[in-house]
């Protein structure tokens, strides 16, 4: 499963007009425990990273972010 990351890169003075993404290959039974993964990926490898939103990205969503966005997973 493919997962975007909303967040921003300072806890100290999160801004949402800063908002960046990353893309993470999670593998796990279910939505809510590959979100969990997810976000404990991003906690021990970037401890500084603001997480706002993980989102699970649909086959049809994933092909318009290698369209349309700097797709590139994120591996840690």
């Amino acid at each position: 499963m493919i997962y975007k990351v909303f967040y921003q890169e300072t806890k100290t003075s999160p801004r949402r007009e800063q908002t960046r993404s990353l893309y993470l290959e999670v593998e796990a039974a279910s939505e809510l425990e590959g979100r969990i993964i997810a976000r404990e990926l991003v906690e021990t490898n970037r401890p500084e990273y603001n997480i706002e939103f993980i989102e699970l990205l649909s086959s049809n969503h994933l092909e318009y972010e290698k369209a349309h966005a700097d797709f590139t997973l994120t591996e840690f």
